[in-house]
């Protein structure tokens, strides 16, 4: 009879107590289902903001047409204006109009003389070494910046 209840004790702690592999195989199942949830969240982070930035792509094409419009509009209002001041001071429309279009293509070849001369200023021997001697610098910096990043990270 004891032999029959020692067994019977055996069955009910047998079940109830914890075995040590079905331990560890739990927690690294916890461990797993953590670390999918972890990148799983990681992944929804990424996802909301890929799709925000290109919604800011988007916005900042829109407010770059927007200003771009804005721009031209005031230009010509402003136009407008000198032309309407040079018609009342010459009294006659068709002066006013010929000297705006004197003064519009006197600016544009100005502009058209000031790019020519940085154009010249760019094709210098000495500017184009100090150039070249600042793009390799900015190489540089660049390379030695993510070599530093990269090193710093490894250390505790």
């Amino acid at each position: 009879m004891q032999e029959d209840s020692g067994r019977g004790q055996d069955r009910a702690t047998a079940p109830g107590a914890p075995a040590p592999s079905s331990s560890v195989l739990g927690e690294l199942g916890r461990l797993a289902r953590a670390v999918r949830q972890l990148f799983g969240a990681q992944l929804q982070l990424l996802a909301a903001e890929l799709g925000l930035a290109r919604s800011a792509v988007s916005w900042l094409l829109a407010a770059a047409l927007a200003a771009t419009v804005a721009g031209v509009a005031l230009g010509l209002t402003l136009l407008g204006l000198v032309g309407l001041l040079l018609a009342t001071w010459f009294h006659s429309w068709i002066w006013a109009l010929m000297v705006l279009a004197l003064l519009q293509a006197l600016l544009l070849a100005g502009a058209i003389a000031l790019f020519r001369r940085c154009l010249h200023w760019m094709s210098l021997p000495a500017t184009r070494n100090e150039w070249s001697a600042m793009m390799r610098e900015t190489l540089h910096r660049a390379e030695h910046g993510a070599d530093g990043e990269t090193a710093g990270k490894d250390q505790p």
